[in-house]
């Protein structure tokens, strides 16, 4: 197969990882393989690893349209058998190129339960035509999506996302290196990971760790991620204000997830909203118990291994990062050990490739 792989940006973060991670994983397979970037190139990257065009598309309508009439000429040359966009921007736009000429099957990606308010949602509905399948990380996407009838049922396919398992193996002697680096010592440490945006909620974080410092003064939280809305500094004078700036890190953006997973004692996601958190999955790989909320796909992801409790409930998410601490240790090690296993089992980075190999061969099928 030829195949076209759209992304908006190679920012750091889940989406764009699992993008690049399945198009590499294609062209090991034996296919041929053009990624396109939407936007400008940014100070801190996933390495792409693949013939790469940057269309540079920007807000000024000008440059709008030399980036997608570059799209247009790179793809007619290229002419693939399929064009694979994530997330809406990227989706937006392979829609909008079948309009322009070009000729291959469309398949659009979702990576959130939320992508936007109703002009994006409008969007979406007034382009259904124009994809061939539109693929969501997670059921409950995929639910919302049809309930808003922004897509038909008949295009939709659920791929959950995929782990590299052999990168997410647990390591004694990184565990000991991280812990020394970060002068942890033997306080009990919770990490959280993702961009700093109004989805991962970090407000509500810090007024739950807040009721756990109450109770248990050895922790501490790491807290991994790129500002991308400019609000550390409000978070941190809220972390001051609540009394617990002490203990929290804040690490800024980190390419060693691994190795922070080795060091913490377990994973907390307070998100308000997600699709499938890839984070939480990498951390369930690497034996961490995990505390999250129950939204998007997270339960599909966690099933009955984590503790899962409702968005905007700090009191909640404290009681079960306090639940955690306090357990003993045979009971955790069984628990995070069920969930490394459901990872190797269902959420295999090989896996997903199966799958999304599978569904690119069903959607080229004559007639499908």
């Amino acid at each position: 197969m030829r195949i076209a792989c759209m992304v908006t940006t190679l920012a750091i973060g889940g989406a764009e990882r699992l993008a690049l991670d399945l198009a590499r994983r294609m062209v090991q397979r034996g296919h041929q393989v053009q990624l396109l970037v939407l936007r400008p190139q940014v100070a801190e990257e996933w390495p792409a690893g693949l013939p790469l065009v940057r269309l540079n598309i920007t807000r000024n309508p000008l440059r709008a349209l030399a980036g997608f009439l570059k799209a247009r000429r790179v793809l007619r040359q290229f002419a693939p058998d399929l064009v694979h966009s994530h997330c809406f921007h990227s989706n937006l736009v392979a829609r909008l190129l079948r309009l322009s000429g070009v000729h291959a099957t469309m398949l659009s990606t979702v990576h959130n339960v939320y992508e936007g308010g109703w002009l994006r949602m409008l969007a979406y509905r007034l382009t259904n035509k124009l994809a061939d399948g539109v693929a969501f990380v997670c059921q409950a996407g995929a639910d919302r999506y049809c309930a808003l009838r922004v897509v038909s049922p008949a295009k939709i396919r659920v791929v959950t996302n995929g782990v590299d398992i052999a990168e997410y193996q647990p390591d004694q002697e990184r565990r000991g290196q991280i812990r020394r680096a970060m002068e942890a010592g033997d306080s009990f440490v919770w990490l959280s990971a993702g961009r700093l945006t109004s989805a991962k909620d970090i407000p509500n974080l810090l007024r739950a760790f807040a009721c756990v410092l109450d109770e248990r003064g050895d922790a501490e939280l790491w807290i991994a991620g790129e500002d991308m809305a400019g609000e550390r500094d409000e978070l941190e004078s809220m972390a001051a204000a609540l009394g617990i700036g002490y203990a929290v890190i804040w690490l800024g953006l980190r390419r060693d997830l691994p190795a922070l997973l080795d060091g913490c004692d377990g994973f907390v996601m307070a998100s308000a909203w997600e699709g499938m958190p890839l984070v939480l999955a990498e951390a369930m790989a690497m034996t961490r118990p995990v505390v999250a909320t129950d939204v998007g796909g997270v339960r599909e992801v966690a099933g009955d291994v984590g503790w899962l409790v409702s968005a905007h409930d700090s009191a909640a998410l404290s009681h079960a990062m306090l639940e955690v601490m306090s357990l003993p240790q045979d009971q955790i090690r069984a628990r995070v050990q069920a969930g490394r296993e459901r990872m190797v089992a269902s959420f295999s980075l090989e896996a997903c490739a199966d799958h999304w190999e599978a569904l690119y061969s069903e959607l080229l099928e004559p007639g499908a």
